[in-house]
């Protein structure tokens, strides 16, 4: 990993950055480099209430939002924005108004590197429509200008349409890290991580790959994805 000038990080939701750039972002702070990171949502509308219920609607905005201030310093980070979005209304937002709260972001933060979502390729519409409104963002600046946009992509043809992913980051050494971000957002990786801290003790070999290394997309100006 280069070391950036700064990096942003853009997500629609608490524990979206848990999954596959947590180790990166905790290397990177690591590294001296300053990172922000943008979370439209408190994941207001997440379907895990807890079993017997530890939450209800109105409760669970502030439960993760506590979460995710939990996971922010589980990885180092000091610089969170909590945009103030509606969870699962992303997709409905104005374009035009998507677009200027990524570009006053570059503006102010002036990063090197972006993080996101690759738009059509990350399943949830809110990942889709905030990934739309970075690229739409990006592409407007100039050449010149353009900070680097890493991507993530999980749909079920992303290797068709993408290929290999061309950036992998070794992040064993922020494992811990990693780990603690996601237990952070206990109300929806409670149950996954069980088990996942299960395989990791048994020395999974798939497990180890998934703590260890973070795998991005670089984005290719060249693609119009409209």
């Amino acid at each position: 990993m280069k070391k950036e000038r700064h990096v942003l990080v853009i997500f629609p939701h608490p524990d979206d950055e848990a999954f596959g750039v947590s180790g990166t972002i905790s290397t990177y702070i690591e590294m001296g480099v300053p990172v922000t990171y943008a979370c439209l949502t408190l994941g207001e509308m997440g379907r895990n209430l807890g079993n017997p219920p530890f939450a209800n609607r109105e409760t669970l905005p502030l439960i993760r939002k506590q979460e995710l201030q939990k996971a922010v310093a589980s990885m180092g980070l000091t610089d969170l924005r909590m945009m103030g979005l509606r969870d699962k209304t992303i997709e409905f937002e104005d374009d035009e108004k998507m677009v200027k709260l990524v570009a006053d972001l570059i503006e102010e933060t002036n990063p090197s590197l972006v993080i996101s979502f690759y738009p059509g390729l990350s399943v949830h519409p809110d990942h889709d429509a905030t990934a739309r409104a970075v690229v739409r963002a990006i592409r407007r600046m100039p050449d010149s200008a353009r900070p680097t946009l890493y991507t993530i992509a999980f749909a079920n043809n992303t290797a068709e349409v993408l290929g290999e992913p061309d950036i992998i980051h070794n992040v064993e050494a922020a494992a811990d890290k990693k780990i603690a971000t996601l237990n952070s957002h206990a109300s929806q990786t409670v149950w996954m991580m069980r088990d996942m801290e299960k395989r990791l003790a048994e020395k999974d070999p798939e497990a180890l790959k998934w703590l260890h290394t973070e795998r991005f997309y670089t984005y290719d100006w060249n693609n119009d994805f409209e």
